[in-house]
């Protein structure tokens, strides 16, 4: 038996992290991700950065399952949710013989926060012949059912005169496609604050991009960026942050106003920005919401 599952990878070319050696004071030696607080502390610091490997949003297992004869009646597919949030997956058979499943394929399944779970039987219709069978998935993050509390006043995502409007809902530079067209992008200098413009739980944290560009295939998904969650199932990205200054992490509940990371350049970008926008899962896509602040944008 066959499985294929799609799966994203990262170019390793934008993707790094900082590692630390050194040794402290008792002379133990440390690896870690996390620079000593003070430096003259320790000895022998040394900095070198590596290319981590990028993380699916769900994985998916395949259990076979056997009779007292050691012949396969059927495979169990298992789904493990890896973010901090709820996650939409459709799962489709798209070659097969001699093959079902229960529930049938196509079929979507809603995992919360973490949640791992058998979601479906795969078997033979006919246990004395050969069987053979794909399974491939996509996972979109959001509930589809969540509705966006249009009454909602954001708080501003950045210090008030420290960015200026450079594209907002509908700009014709990037704001096209439905997953962005009520976003806005707010030009300021690179390590200015990222604020929380609305209360919430971290769902999702990236902080290992680096580097920059307008070649979409190359840099469209390369920017670091922090999700997170709202009461009403709506998500908000923060986006094009600056290399590991994510200073939160899933899991972790904000307020509003809270620094979340700095502003930065990375991904599919032009120039220094914060790109924010607030999204809905609907049928496993997502999708911008219209959004009001509570103070002006300028």
């Amino acid at each position: 038996m066959l499985l294929m599952a799609s799966l994203a990878l990262a170019s390793g070319d934008v993707l790094a992290k900082r590692i630390y050696e050194y040794r402290d004071a008792n002379g133990i030696r440390h690896f870690t991700d996390k620079k000593p607080a003070d430096t003259t502390a320790v000895t022998g610091l040394k900095e070198t950065v590596v290319k981590p490997e990028k993380q699916n949003i769900v994985e998916m297992f395949l259990f076979e399952e056997r009779d007292t004869g050691n012949v396969t009646i059927s495979h169990s597919v298992t789904l493990q949710n890896r973010w901090l949030g709820p996650v939409s997956v459709e799962l489709t058979m798209p070659d097969s013989e001699n093959a079902a499943s229960d529930p049938a394929m196509p079929m979507r399944a809603l995992l919360k926060s973490q949640e791992r779970r058998q979601v479906a039987l795969v078997f033979p219709y006919d246990r004395r012949q050969s069987s053979r069978f794909n399974v491939a998935y996509r996972a979109v993050p959001g509930d589809p059912t969540a509705q966006h509390d249009d009454a909602q006043r954001y708080a501003l995502p950045m210090p008030a005169g420290k960015f200026t409007l450079a594209q907002g809902p509908g700009g014709k530079f990037s704001h096209t496609d439905p997953q962005s067209r009520h976003a806005y992008d707010l030009a300021a200098d690179e390590g200015t604050p990222v604020l929380a413009a609305r209360a919430g739980v971290v769902m999702q944290v990236e902080r290992d991009y680096y580097g920059n560009g307008l070649d979409m295939e190359r840099f469209g998904d390369r920017a670091n960026s922090v999700r997170i969650l709202h009461d009403d199932g709506s998500m908000a990205v923060y986006a094009h942050l600056q290399w590991e200054s994510a200073m939160v992490s899933p899991g972790q509940r904000i307020r509003v106003g809270q620094q979340i990371a700095l502003s930065g350049n990375t991904g599919f970008s032009s120039g220094p920005h914060l790109h924010f926008v607030v999204q809905v899962n609907r049928d496993m896509e997502l999708r911008s919401v219209p959004i009001e602040f509570g103070a002006p944008l300028q």
